[in-house]
């Protein structure tokens, strides 16, 4: 596993309180402060003159890549340096592939829907990755200007990528964790290969979807099916952005005024903090009510409603600053703001920051929104 900046330490001259303690030499103030750094890749182990055998020998194990990297046109697969997501973070996104026979009467057709697939979640868009073109010798020169990355099915049989054919869903489950493990933890060349899972066309979605999902999380390095169905691509995009989020960074937003249903400069007002997941579940509730509005998302580092102004990321003077910066007054005649009901406390406080403007205090759950509209606003 990875090594740990006290792990290195015991090894420096420092932990031992022998000569050379905290020389300087490697360029750093202290050996912990080296130890620190190593840990993190960012010195190599040579910087240090006075290290021992035994930990050269143990960093040139541990913090080798344990897994290879494989490139097609940019897009990466594998790379993985740890077991679990919460001890560092996944590297490269599970990739979603498609293999299409380009001899198939419906070859276009399908091509056509692959293509046109796109969700969007977070900010981001998100398409299949890839495109296995089965017998298309003659299909490379078409110009397939597009975000998803297409190879030869000769040329993707010749990468260095481990293929399991999915059957028996426990000996697949059971290959992708023991090989996972032993290039992790064991640091076994003989399994370093990234793998990916091959589905056959099958009828049963709701099987498919289930296995693909586990596999996802436990451990495959890509996914290749024979069929494409916009749903199950949908499911399984979503929980692989989840998995393959950073941990220990919050899943955020661009503060900005987003619109809904084509506002104008009457549309009532709305306000939240750039937390995603909040962001999102109001954003669904102000489409879905086809009535023209706007949602003011501040900048609060990601944090939800009652954190954010706990940590005092989200208070009168910054809401006064941000409506500011996004020229509220003058993009708006309407003088009403719809703060979350978790703020009601705030009312008060904001109305004096912002004196062109009347504080609303709206709905706890973003479910409620509709229902608000409809009986307060109108």
């Amino acid at each position: 596993m990875h090594l740990s900046g006290l792990e290195i330490f015991k090894y420096l001259p420092a932990s031992k309180k022998s000569e050379h303690t905290n020389c300087k030499e490697c360029g750093c103030p202290t050996c912990m402060a080296f130890a620190i750094k190593l840990s993190q890749k960012q010195v190599n182990f040579d910087r240090c003159k006075y290290m021992s055998d035994e930990l050269k020998k143990l960093c040139q194990k541990k913090m080798k890549s344990p897994q290879k990297t494989i490139k097609i046109d940019g897009l990466k697969i594998g790379g993985e340096n740890v077991l679990y997501r919460h001890e560092k973070k996944f590297i490269n996104r599970t990739v979603f592939a498609i293999i299409l026979d380009c001899k198939s009467p419906d070859f276009e057709k399908k091509l056509n829907r692959i293509r046109k697939f796109e969700i969007k979640n977070t900010n981001e868009k998100l398409k299949v990755d890839l495109v296995i073109l089965k017998n298309g010798e003659n299909y490379k020169a078409k110009n397939l200007c597009d975000e998803i990355v297409y190879i030869d099915e000769k040329d993707f049989s010749k990468l260095s990528i481990k293929k399991i054919v999915d059957g028996n869903f426990k000996k697949t489950a059971e290959k992708l964790i023991e090989t996972r493990t032993k290039a992790i933890v064991d640091r076994n060349e003989k399994y370093s290969d990234p793998v990916y899972v091959y589905f056959k066309s099958t009828q049963d979605k709701l099987a498919l979807c289930a296995k693909a999902s586990y596999y996802l999380c436990k451990y495959a390095n890509m996914l290749v099916f024979e069929d494409f169905d916009e749903s199950l691509f949908s499911t399984l995009i979503t929980l692989r952005q989840n998995i393959f989020t950073d941990p220990q960074k919050a899943l955020q937003v661009e503060p900005k005024i987003y619109e809904f249903n084509n506002p104008d400069e009457n549309s009532i007002v709305f306000m939240t903090t750039n937390f995603a997941l909040t962001f999102y579940a109001v954003a669904n509730e102000l489409e879905d009510l086809n009535i023209p509005s706007y949602l003011i998302v501040t900048p609060a580092g990601g944090m939800s409603v009652l954190t954010a102004w706990s940590a005092e990321k989200f208070t009168a003077k910054m809401v006064a600053k941000t409506l500011k910066k996004f020229d509220l007054i003058n993009k708006v005649k309407t003088r009403k703001i719809i703060i979350p009901g978790l703020l009601a406390h705030m009312k008060d406080e904001l109305e004096k920051a912002l004196p062109e403007f009347e504080i609303v205090v709206g709905t706890i759950e973003a479910y409620s929104i509709g229902e608000f509209v409809k009986t307060q606003l109108q």
